[in-house]
């Protein structure tokens, strides 16, 4: 990151003159306006608890790849209609919905490009977890993850040169491909330890998926509340923003969904392209973002990113809690058919012996 006002030399007077208006561990004063040192204590947390997310997100993800099947992961890589889908909802509905809110909601151009980076990066693991809460097709939502991550080594500077240029030169956005690459490997390689359990030895694998499945869901939450707590001196943000950050995972779920049923997949591959659409790799903004801007300009809009997450995942716990009640009064269970199928062979008994039903067939 660079910052033109660090290398500033001041005289003994005018530190002088400036000490009743800064506070005395300022590096940098200027009239009322100060730099204050780095807080050491939460740049140390931070990097502690990246380490243990990071391990821990890690150990989800293996627990996810337990739930897929290589045979059916292949066929989604061989026919990749899905996958296409995905494709056209992440690089094609996302930049353009970006794009078009900025417009709408007229926002400083440094801000625009805030959103418009949130909008052209991958899709997030999150989804991952929740696709598995709402009976997703995880083969589909882990090759998504995975191809869109891949992909995004390209269609991200090809997305912000084609949406950016109205705002800021396209040059002047730092894409971290190390972390691109990173969030890869962090993907792949407990992913396909997780396949390969569930290829070997499924009984075991079905009990890492539970126990996964719940760690996962206390990993969202807790990477919300992390955020919170590592940025909240950042919280002064645009009332636009606000709304932008609310409106943009909404239109995403909704619009992901309905591209995917107008392409004919079926409903649980819908509600698969709805999640891994609306949740985006919102770690990786924040590292673009950090990267390619200044001090005062992370002011107006460093804070978005996180907006973003919390929205994306209070929307995804309404999907997900719709889904459990449409789930339990409307979608017939295993042990609603068996006794459905019972009833109906207790029927054609009954025409059978004239109308008489035993005790045991009631």
């Amino acid at each position: 990151m660079q910052t033109n006002f660090l290398s500033q030399q001041f005289n003994n007077g005018s530190l002088a003159e400036n000490s009743m208006a800064c506070p005395a561990n300022a590096t940098i004063c200027d009239g009322t306006s100060c730099v204050l040192p780095e807080d050491n204590f939460n740049q140390t947390l931070s990097v502690v608890l990246s380490t243990v997310l990071t391990i821990m997100l890690a150990l989800v993800m293996f627990s996810m790849g337990c739930n897929v099947e290589l045979k059916n992961f292949l066929s989604h890589i061989k026919r990749p209609w899905g996958i296409f889908v995905g494709f056209l909802c992440q690089f094609g509905i996302m930049p353009l919905t970006a794009f078009l809110l900025s417009l709408a909601f007229n926002i400083l151009p440094i801000q625009a490009v805030v959103v418009l980076i949130m909008g052209c990066c991958p899709g997030g693991t999150a989804s991952n977890v929740i696709a598995y809460w709402v009976d997703g097709d995880m083969d589909l939502s882990i090759s998504m993850t995975t191809c869109s991550t891949l992909l995004a080594m390209g269609m991200m500077p090809l997305c912000l040169f084609i949406y950016t240029k109205m705002w800021t030169e396209s040059d002047a956005i730092v894409l971290p491909y190390d972390s691109i690459g990173l969030s890869l490997v962090a993907l792949i390689i407990p992913v396909s330890f997780g396949i390969f359990v569930n290829h070997k030895w499924p009984s075991k694998a079905k009990i890492i998926l539970k126990v996964g499945s719940i760690v996962g869901a206390v990993l969202i939450v807790l990477i919300a509340v992390v955020g919170g707590i590592l940025y909240k001196g950042s919280w002064i943000i645009s009332p636009k923003l606000w709304i932008i950050g609310t409106i943009f995972p909404a239109a995403g779920y909704s619009l992901g969904f309905l591209l995917a049923r107008v392409a004919g997949l079926s409903w649980h591959r819908c509600r698969t392209v709805s999640l891994e659409t609306g949740m985006q790799n919102t770690q990786l903004c924040s590292t673009i973002v950090q990267l390619s801007f200044s001090p005062e300009q992370l002011e107006l809009m460093f804070t978005f990113p996180l907006l973003y997450s919390i929205f994306q995942l209070l929307f995804a716990l309404l999907i997900l809690g719709g889904y459990r009640l449409y789930r339990r009064y409307h979608v017939k269970t295993k042990t609603d058919v068996e006794k459905t199928a019972q009833k109906e062979d207790s029927k054609s008994v009954a025409k059978i012996n004239g109308g008489f039903v035993s005790d045991e067939m009631k």
